[in-house]
């Protein structure tokens, strides 16, 4: 490819280009969902992001001949070296036409950035944390993603592997629906667990908003951070994510679990707003909203975000109880299908809980790794 070159993004409209780029690679993809821009800006602004008082981020852009043909951004997160002990760094927002060369330009260079940042490894895609858009997908093309969830054209794992990653982890969506999932079995089984442990199971109290958060960033930390590549948020990250989430979330879908009076676990669903946000073909937010109102009440379907129970309660069955509890929850307000995403490969228990509610794993998303030494 002739006169091909990658830049660091520094202007203003060069990180419009970098922001509007998805929008020239999947012209004509009928399963892609167009971002908001006002959520992208704000994944990548260093200066009001919280994310960023403990991550660095360089932002590059793959010109040729005048032209955009790819992106990606090169992330060191302190915070999440300090918590697994490693010293690695990541990969986000690659987006890239069928080109190899572009594609391993664009990794190299990513590379040689992290390289320079004082790390030894490379692992991704993470835009920009494992708290936002993670993984790449590899299997499940034909459907369009679930809010928040990421989405790429089928070419791009032959693109990751050709620049020399190798994945290292699987993370897996179940998509359920409430003719399948809801038993005589199951209700059975969370009546005991719930009779058993002496669990209240209690919606999201929207007048003690704040409070509830601290409680659930509690549970949160605790309970998630140990897992494979989790690392706990920081007051100001969890206020500035559940601030975003305020607006959309339903409380009946936002259910904490307390044992014996304490809190102990919590799950996190919401509406699926890409089934929506799928027509906001600019994707501007006014647009969005004229397109909510039009088409709200089409929205069947929604996401099981976060789901689990502190440490100690793993073998309780609460967990189950949870999961039981979303889901008949979304369908009795209106959502007969629902996506449960992301669970790790290697996570028994959510995997095994998933499959006893007759969930089908039917998408599949990678993290890949190579080393920055070479």
């Amino acid at each position: 490819m002739s006169r091909l070159s990658i830049r660091p993004v520094s202007t203003g409209s060069e990180k419009r280009t970098f922001l509007r780029l998805p929008w020239k690679i999947y012209h004509g993809d009928p399963n892609w969902v167009p971002p908001l821009m006002m959520d992208r800006k704000k994944l990548i602004d260093r200066k009001n992001n919280p994310f960023y008082r403990h991550a660095r981020i360089e932002l590059f852009l793959a010109i040729c001949d005048g032209e955009p043909v790819g992106r990606i951004a090169a992330i060191v997160n302190d915070n999440h070296n300090k918590e697994h002990g490693e010293n690695i760094g990541f990969f986000g927002f690659f987006e890239c036409i069928d080109d190899q060369q572009v594609a391993s330009a664009l990794f190299d260079k990513a590379a040689e950035w992290l390289k320079q940042n004082g790390v030894t490894a490379m692992r991704g895609p993470a835009s920009p944390s494992v708290n936002d858009e993670y993984g790449l997908l590899v299997d499940g093309f034909e459907y369009p993603p679930a809010v928040l969830m990421s989405y790429n054209p089928r070419y791009y794992p032959a693109l990751v592997t050709g620049a020399g990653l190798t994945g290292c982890k699987d993370l897996y969506a179940y998509r359920l629906h409430e003719s399948s999932f809801i038993t005589d079995k199951l209700r059975r089984v969370t009546e005991i667990v719930r009779k058993r442990q002496e669990l209240v199971i209690r919606s999201l109290n929207m007048k003690d908003f704040d409070n509830e958060v601290r409680i659930i960033r509690k549970l949160y930390n605790e309970g998630w951070s140990r897992n494979w590549g989790e690392v706990p948020m920081t007051d100001e990250e969890f206020m500035y994510a559940a601030k975003d989430l305020k607006a959309i979330v339903n409380p009946d879908l936002v259910i904490i679990a307390e044992s014996k009076g304490e809190p102990v676990g919590f799950a996190l669903t919401l509406p699926d707003l890409n089934l929506v946000q799928i027509r906001n073909k600019g994707g501007y937010l006014i647009p969005f909203l004229i397109r909510y109102l039009l088409y709200k009440k089409q929205i069947n379907r929604v996401r099981i975000i976060i789901l689990g129970v502190l440490p100690q309660y793993l073998n309780s069955g609460i967990g189950g109880a949870l999961f039981y509890e979303a889901g008949v929850r979304a369908v009795t307000r209106g959502y007969p299908w629902g996506e449960a995403s992301w669970v790790l490969e290697d996570n028994v228990m959510m995997n095994r809980g998933a499959e006893l509610m007759n969930g089908e794993r039917y998408k599949t998303y990678r993290i890949y790794e190579r080393s920055v030494e070479t």
